[in-house]
């Protein structure tokens, strides 16, 4: 990798890292950030296929109340980061989302760090409040946000380093079981993050949705901007009967439940 692609690199880590806080233009996201990576080392394909797995995972991961989500932003730097230097091509897939999952677990400890390092960042700030000084109140909140960037850029910058033989060797070196099997659960993994969320938004109203993208995605002849128009179109004509269906139109109904689609069988029974 020459020098020019891990400088491109590490600010596509650092912007990552500073994302997980400002979440604006979503640099943290598997997808984007993958995709990125992908693009600066000249790997765009196994970058885009990486961050679209990594993604179904991260669908599923959330910031509930105290518990904080694994670290996204380190799993799709770290893992891009080991599959290019791997040089296995696609089939390193499978391989580099096994290694993210930890990867993100890990991370969170770097993020205790940080928001500990925070803390005393807060009392300075309070008190350049209390003075009126304002300009000094926006120095430490830039110095606070590059702090969460430093975090992901730091270890970036760390597999770097690491010489890119030496990954591949080490992963060439793995025997033929534990490759296939960190890529059968890297594709477990997947699974499981995409039920989270069916799990979180699993009701009466969207399951009819859920099993028509099953049956219609089955059609080999539709392409993902013919699935996406369609689930557009499905989502306007949700809208429509979220608007008008529970009106009843005159039928004796019990009302607009909220439950647009409850609200039009309940006529039915």
């Amino acid at each position: 990798m020459s020098i020019i692609s891990m400088i491109l690199v590490v600010i596509v880590a650092f912007l990552a890292g500073m994302e997980g806080i400002l979440d604006e233009f979503e640099f943290h996201q598997p997808l984007v950030a993958c995709t990125l990576i992908g693009l600066v080392t000249g790997h765009p394909t196994e970058g885009i296929i990486l961050g679209g797995s990594l993604q179904m995972i991260a669908l599923g991961w959330a910031n509930i109340g105290a518990a904080v989500a694994p670290d996204a932003a380190l799993a799709s730097v770290a893992s891009a980061i080991i599959l290019v230097q791997g040089d296995q091509g696609v089939k390193g897939v499978g391989t580099a989302i096994a290694i993210a999952v930890p990867l993100a677990v890990a991370g969170l400890f770097l993020t205790m760090i940080v928001r500990t390092l925070a803390v005393p960042i807060v009392h300075i700030m309070d008190t350049a409040a209390e003075e009126g000084n304002y300009r000094k109140i926006e120095v430490w909140q830039i110095i606070a946000v590059c702090l969460q960037g430093l975090r992901i850029a730091i270890p970036a910058a760390a597999l770097l380093i690491i010489p890119a033989d030496a990954v591949k060797s080490a992963l060439e070196a793995m025997p033929a079981w534990l490759s296939d099997g960190m890529s059968i659960g890297g594709g477990m993994v997947v699974a499981v993050g995409y039920a989270m969320v069916i799990n979180m938004m699993a009701t009466r109203e969207v399951w009819p949705f859920f099993a028509i993208g099953f049956v219609i995605a089955a059609v080999s002849d539709l392409t993902l901007i013919a699935l996406g128009a369609l689930g557009v179109s499905f989502g306007l004509i949700y809208l429509e009967l979220k608007k008008n269906g529970g009106s009843n139109n005159g039928n004796g109904g019990n009302g607009n439940t909220g439950d647009p689609l409850g609200d039009i069988l309940e006529d039915y029974e």
